[in-house]
């Protein structure tokens, strides 16, 4: 890709961009406790002696999430560390009832690894991956319940996050967009975070700034708690921007903590940036250190699936869709099913050229998602096969995908009741081509004596004549050996 660049009035700024995604973890109970993490409970309803830490209760780790963490390592390509160290990181919340978190600092469970993005136009970046380490969430500040009061929710509080901190390799907005739906389709496939943006179990962190060619990184601002990719893009681009101006009007960029505001599109200062001294880690006295054999690692990484850059490779290699497509169909695992389901035994890209024009622009339309699509997998190919063996058109078959959409019916059904079936006997195309022709004698002696683009309107007449329901094919073979 070009190098984006910010266009100043004095002079040309790169963004540097650092993103620390927190991935809620997929599991029933919480990271140290056996309560419930589901979502949508009533306030405090999901909350433990442990989670609310309350005096002498202890911390207990849950090996689920710690496998989860491991398998999220191993598909973005990390190493592994086999000895792993929980640290208290000190500071005080209202939603945080021990007046610290249980994190990782200095030895985390997952060290460096890689993440290749990919972009509309075929290229590629790898994105490092500094370190992936497991922490416990907080709880929920509600200020919005009573006019003069704030609410505490610890439903949340001690719920399993990985945090995902990338290296300083984003570039851009669009890069960025493209490592976080990475990031994203990665997990989702492992199964160890749902993604979720908009119920927080995927929220994103970004540490923006900009430089000049050349001159060594510039002071970085922190952009807290965004909650989608396009807010993640605009953040990036917002604070990109005021840097650029504050430096070009001769003022220094001070490290802090911002809050993006999407309604006004501008960041503004929520707090000083904290080093981690700060926070006064030290590793937890309640928690001994992690210590994985490399059997144990093992055996984790043999039941890790199929994931999506392998798709995407498959998709390409073995089925005959386009990069694109490929790309479009491995990003989500629920589409990737669907796709094998579909295709199965089939034409790969014809199943793919209907997935991605006719069912992703109905399923758009009705504002569903794949796994809602009131047409199977199944349904669909057989479509597909009414179209590859001639019993339909691929003009009628959209009639009929409109009709299975609809009623859910199965396409056999939907062309039996309608009388659909494609006209592939010559028996009966001859007569209709024949009174075209005898209808059209005047075009005729035009098309003989060189006005060839006729050939076109012949065949819409006989297309007319049968109603929509000729071979296309066989009409224009027809023809041509009737006007010749």
């Amino acid at each position: 890709m070009e190098k984006f660049l910010i266009h100043g009035e004095k002079d040309d700024y790169q963004i540097v961009v650092g993103l620390e995604v927190h991935a809620q973890v997929n599991s029933q109970s919480k990271l140290f406790s056996g309560s419930s993490t589901n979502f949508g409970s009533k306030p405090n309803e999901n909350v433990s002696l442990v989670d609310a830490a309350m005096p002498g209760m202890l911390p207990v780790i849950n090996e689920f999430c710690i496998k989860q963490a491991i398998k999220s390592g191993l598909g973005l390509n990390a190493k592994i560390n086999k000895f792993s160290v929980f640290d208290r990181k000190n500071y005080f919340y209202a939603d945080l009832p021990q007046g610290y978190q249980i994190s990782q600092y200095s030895d985390p469970i997952v060290g460096e690894g890689t993440v290749e993005i990919n972009f509309p136009d075929g290229a590629t970046k790898k994105i490092g991956i500094e370190r992936i380490h497991l922490e416990q969430d907080a709880g929920k500040s509600l200020h919005d319940q009573h006019p003069s009061k704030s609410y505490i929710d610890l439903n949340r509080s001690g719920v399993a996050l990985m945090e995902i901190v990338s290296k300083p390799d984003i570039s851009s907005p669009e890069e960025a967009g493209a490592y976080i739906k990475k990031i994203r389709s990665i997990l989702r496939y492992l199964g160890t975070c749902d993604g979720n943006m908009e119920q927080g179990s995927l929220r994103c962190d970004v540490n923006v700034s900009v430089k000049k060619d050349g001159d060594p990184l510039g002071i970085r601002c922190e952009i807290k708690n965004l909650n989608s990719v396009r807010f993640v893009m605009q953040a990036i681009t917002t604070e990109a921007h005021r840097q650029v101006e504050e430096i070009e009007n001769g003022n220094e960029i001070i490290q802090e903590t911002r809050l993006f505001d999407a309604v006004k599109s501008e960041t503004r200062p929520m707090r000083s940036k904290e080093n981690a001294h700060d926070y006064r880690y030290f590793p937890d006295p309640d928690l001994i250190p992690l210590v994985l054999t490399d059997e144990y690692i093992n055996d984790i990484k043999k039941s890790l699936p199929s994931l999506p850059d392998q798709i995407r490779k498959n998709l390409v290699d073995n089925y005959g869709v386009s990069e694109y497509d490929a790309s479009v169909i491995s990003e989500e695992k629920e589409i990737s099913d669907y796709f094998f389901l579909a295709s199965k035994g089939r034409d790969g890209k014809l199943v793919s050229n209907w997935l991605t024009t006719e069912l992703f622009g109905s399923l758009n339309k009705n504002n569903l998602k794949i796994e809602d699509s009131p047409i199977s997998p199944e349904h669909l190919g057989e479509l597909v096969d009414f179209i590859s063996d001639g019993t339909i058109s691929g003009r009628i078959a959209k009639d009929v995908f409109a009709e299975m959409f609809e009623t859910k019916k199965n396409p056999s059904n939907v062309i039996d009741e309608k009388g659909l079936k494609q006209i592939s006997s010559s028996d009966d195309l001859i007569p209709m081509i024949e009174r075209v022709i005898s209808n059209n004698l005047d075009k005729v002696d035009e098309y003989k004596n060189g006005k060839e683009q006729l050939f076109g309107f012949f065949v819409g007449q006989v297309m007319k004549e049968s109603s929509g329901k000729a071979n296309p094919k066989l009409v224009n073979q027809l023809l041509k050996e009737k006007l010749n």
